[in-house]
């Protein structure tokens, strides 16, 4: 039966174009994407194409390749005679004899394949599962961090390519390593770069490899000699068999283990080579000069690139004194030698023209070729803490105060305090540095403490100048090391590290007038055809820079410097008068040691010289008991003596804006009349020494026979003038204890009518310089005609500022022989007080008495012999105490205190220090020892 079917509506033209067009879009983009991929993707294989045709297009032939690989000219060193030290030969082409495959063992060829590439013979020139690999970490890490290189791509990094790592490179090396695939056949590449490779220790090349390492040609190399070097070039300084034997000896186990997987050998003959023992050759280089070589050859490749350098045969003239290297170098040697009981090992010296910069003779070591001293490692040039040899320029910037007047500069006159002070440290502990002999000057001169390399002192210096005005001063003085954030006080003691020769460039800036030139090594530099290239003190100098003095600090503050650590005299104290820091002319020099003896330096100069020695160990390891005078000092002694030989003696010339003052001795002002001893020393003229007014020597008027001041109501025949040197409050208690005797800082003045014998004014106990506890009775007399009152009183320290309200009393009875009153001390803290007993008259006057005690109220132990612990008992006074008698008439003090020779009040004291008068002990500035027996010093230090 027909079935009706539902009539569908006509569809428009309109709809049906509607519908279509949505598929045309479709097809037509996809057309045009596909038509864009195809030829983007012809743009770039076209680019690649195109890339590679470049690149492959500038390759040479396989003869040419060759050449390039050995042709260079070497680069001639000569010191300033034009005798030849070295000739520096291309790390990328070496000093080599170039060898056929066929005459290199076998036993190199597979060990070298199966370390550098299993698949040499297998690939086209790159292994791209490598390559992707490198790639993909270069990117991730934004640095070339994996490897992948074959052989022939490592023979076009060093041929043809610069050392450069980036990814762009890196994709350069494989397509030219395709391209030499393609060209020269595998054992023409095998051959190149087995003549090519660096094994280390200057071996450029298979056969000098085999020379160098076992003295045989390359053909006669066994298993195990060919396993060891095929492990070098990966790391030679790190797998370097002289310096590390065990890390060469696992390397070559892991080469002999990769030759069995590559099915070369067999286990057996692994087990085997790896038993074999290996001797080496001993390890010499023909070097002249070594280190100061290798130091020009790193300036030439930052001058003209390693490139130019190894390629273009340049003729290069140094600074250095042939004989005077010779010299240095036996010096340093013979010296060290006979330091080898004290665990020395090694040295390094540097010497220079103050005027020029130039280098005349630098030694690295005490030998070059000996690896058990690192005698490679130049230790003129590693950064080492100089201890106090820093020390003249921590007060140098004492002398250039930035911000303040001239009379707050510190002089060669001013007064520091050697005396233990504990310095603010920030958010540190207190820093208590002390000096190396234990001991303490008390007040002293800048010219003392600097001459004699007190510690105390100069670490108040660096707290004056402050750290970064210190630290800018070192850098303008070409001090490059000082780069750490947490310094502190004690860089002034040389807590830093820093190169000796730029430690000795400092010092040949304050020969030269505070003028610095940095360290110049090359004269003048001639291509081949022996054209100049550059010539120092030209237009075209070697070193662009270095002649151009930079005025770092003034000529005078320079000349301040320089005449302190020339002043054998000021020093004597310490190093005696005929140490080896002197010399038969005028010499300046400073040493220095540091902390467990890991170091130690002597630097110094003449007008036409400095020096700067260190001495030590490589590996940083102590010394014993050994200072830089005893170390490094004969060293410097016997180098300047023979370097100045046939040379005048020059003095040190002084500038513009100096003269010399007479001052005292040991405070460094003009001389009061109390001066004992004087001196003429060299100041600036707009810093002259302080006035006599301000001199700590001082003639005083005192009550004859007794240690009271006098004033206008003591008999004149009472009266007898005595010489104190007077200490400021702050120091009073210190030069006390160390038996520099002062004056009573308060008066006392006969009664206007006394009658003989009818004062009495005592303590009869406690006794002068008696030590008290808990509750002290207090015994003596209080009594006089028109008595009114008296009572007891306490000041802390034995020269108090102030005094207790009473403690016992006011009393209005007189006391005769009796008991006086209670002092209950167990409140008060150990150490020295002072007991005054004060009577008034009826009158007003009144009277006093005092007594100088310690209390030490520290309980007993429960043991009858105590374990030794630190207690706070102070030490035995010094003094000789004249302890009051029933019989003494005590003089009445009016108020205020009239006297003719009052504490300076009106004269601010220095905040520096003189220097005790007692003549005290020289101290050594470091531990002692004499160093050699070719003199005896007065002396150590």
């Amino acid at each position: 039966m027909y079935e009706l079917q539902p009539v569908q509506p006509k569809r428009s033209r309109t709809n049906r174009n509607a519908t279509a067009q949505p598929q045309n879009r479709f097809w037509q983009g996809f057309g045009m994407g596909v038509v864009a991929f195809v030829l983007l993707a012809a743009l770039t294989i076209g680019g690649l194409l195109i890339g590679y045709a470049v690149m492959a297009r500038d390759l040479p032939s396989p003869a040419e390749l060759r050449q390039r690989a050995s042709a260079f000219q070497s680069t001639r060193i000569y010191d300033r005679e034009g005798n030849l030290l070295n000739e520096t030969f291309d790390p990328n082409a070496g000093r080599r004899v170039e060898v056929p495959l066929r005459a290199i063992s076998p036993y190199v060829i597979q060990a070298t394949i199966a370390t550098e590439d299993a698949n040499f013979y297998n690939h086209p020139g790159i292994d791209p599962i490598a390559l992707i690999r490198a790639v993909y970490y270069a990117f991730q890490e934004g640095d070339v961090v994996a490897g992948g290189s074959t052989i022939t791509q490592q023979l076009v990094k060093r041929v043809l390519l610069s050392p450069e790592r980036t990814v762009t490179r890196k994709i350069k090396e494989a397509i030219l390593a395709a391209e030499i695939t393609r060209r020269y056949n595998k054992d023409e590449i095998l051959e190149l770069y087995l003549n090519e490779v660096y094994y280390g220790n200057l071996a450029y090349g298979i056969d000098a490899a085999a020379e160098t390492y076992f003295g045989k040609d390359a053909a006669d190399l066994t298993l195990a000699e060919a396993a060891l070097l095929a492990g070098l070039p990966q790391l030679p300084a790190y797998y370097d068999p002289y310096t590390h034997p065990d890390r060469a000896k696992n390397r070559q186990g892991v080469v002999l283990r990769l030759m069995v997987e590559a099915g070369y050998i067999t286990p057996e003959e692994a087990d085997a080579a790896w038993m074999e023992p290996l001797t080496y050759e001993p390890l010499r280089f023909e070097l002249k000069a070594p280190h100061f070589t290798l130091y020009v050859r790193q300036q030439l490749e930052q001058i003209f690139g390693p490139e130019a350098l190894y390629q273009a045969g340049y003729n290069v003239y140094t600074t250095l004194d042939p004989r005077l290297q010779a010299e240095a170098e036996r010096i340093v040697r013979e010296q060290v030698s006979l330091l080898a009981d004290r665990n020395v090992s090694n040295g390094a010296l540097v010497a220079m023209r103050p005027q020029t910069g130039e280098v005349v003779a630098l030694v690295g070591s005490a030998d070059f070729n000996d690896v058990e001293i690192d005698g490679q490692v130049n230790m003129a040039l590693a950064p080492r803490q100089p201890g106090s040899a820093t020390k003249p320029f921590v007060y140098l910037a004492t002398f250039n105060l930035p911000d303040r007047p001239q009379e707050e500069q510190w002089t060669p006159g001013t007064l520091v305090a050697d005396i233990t002070t504990a310095f603010p440290d920030g958010a540190n502990p207190p820093y208590v540095p002390r000096n190396y002999d234990g001991k303490e000057m008390g007040l002293i001169t800048v010219r003392t403490a600097l001459a004699t390399s007190r510690n105390i002192p100069a670490v108040a210096a660096l707290q004056e100048a402050t750290l970064p005005v210190y630290l800018d001063l070192m850098r303008r003085f070409g001090i490059t090391t000082l780069t750490r954030p947490d310094y502190g006080l004690s860089l002034s003691l040389g807590a830093g590290e820093i190169p000796l020769l730029e430690l000795t460039d400092a010092y040949a800036a304050l020969a030269n007038g505070g003028q610095r030139i940095p360290p110049v090594t090359i004269l003048k530099i001639t291509d081949a055809q022996g054209s100049v290239i550059c010539e120092q003190g030209t237009s075209r100098p070697c070193q662009p820079g270095v002649e151009a003095a930079q005025q770092v600090v003034s000529p005078v503050d320079a000349f301040l410097i320089t005449d302190i650590l020339s002043d054998n005299e000021a020093r004597a104290p310490v190093f005696g008068l005929n140490s080896v820091l002197r010399l038969d002319r005028p010499a300046a020099a400073k040493t220095g040691t540091t902390n467990d003896f890991r170091d130690n330096l002597t630097v110094g100069y003449t007008p036409q010289l400095v020096t700067g020695v260190w001495v030590g160990n490589a590996d940083n390891s102590p010394m014993l008991n050994i200072s830089g005078v005893a170390g490094a000092g004969p060293i410097w002694n016997e180098f300047m003596r023979v370097a100045h030989a046939g040379e005048p003696a020059l003095p040190f010339t002084p500038p513009p804006g100096v003269r010399q003052f007479e001052v005292c001795a040991d405070t460094g002002t003009e001389p009061s009349d109390a001066c004992p001893e004087r001196r003429v020393h060299w100041f600036a003229e707009d810093r002259p020494p302080q006035p006599k007014e301000k001199d700590l020597w001082r003639r005083i008027r005192m009550v004859r026979g007794t240690d009271q001041l006098a004033n206008e109501f003591t008999p004149p025949d009472q009266i007898e003038e005595r010489v104190f040197k007077v200490y400021p409050l702050e120091h009073r208690e210190w030069a006390i204890r160390h038996g520099i005797e002062q004056p009573p800082i308060e008066a006392v003045v006969a009664p206007p009518t006394p009658a003989p014998g009818e004062l009495q004014l005592f303590i009869s106990s406690p006794a002068e310089g008696a030590t008290v506890r808990g509750v002290v009775p207090v015994f003596g007399s209080a009594s006089m005609p028109g008595f009114a009152s008296y009572e007891l009183q306490y000041g802390i320290t034995h020269d108090p500022g102030a005094f207790s309200l009473p403690f016992s009393g006011p009393f209005g009875a007189p006391v005769l022989n009796g008991q006086l009153g209670i002092w209950d001390t167990t409140g008060l803290g150990n150490g020295p007080h002072t007991l005054r007993l004060l009577m008034r008259a009826s009158n007003g006057v009144q009277y006093e008495t005092r007594v100088r005690v310690f209390v030490d109220n520290t309980p007993p132990t429960d043991t009858p012999t105590p374990t030794p612990t630190e207690t706070s008992e102070p030490p035995t006074p010094t003094w000789t105490p004249e302890v009051p008698t029933p019989t003494d008439t005590p003089w009445p003090t009016d108020t205020p205190w009239p006297t003719d020779t009052p504490w300076p009040t009106d004269t601010p004291w220095p905040t520096d220090t003189p220097w005790p008068t007692d003549t005290p002990t020289p101290a050594s500035e470091e531990p002692t020892f004499e160093p050699t027996p070719t003199w005896t010093p007065e002396t150590n230090g």
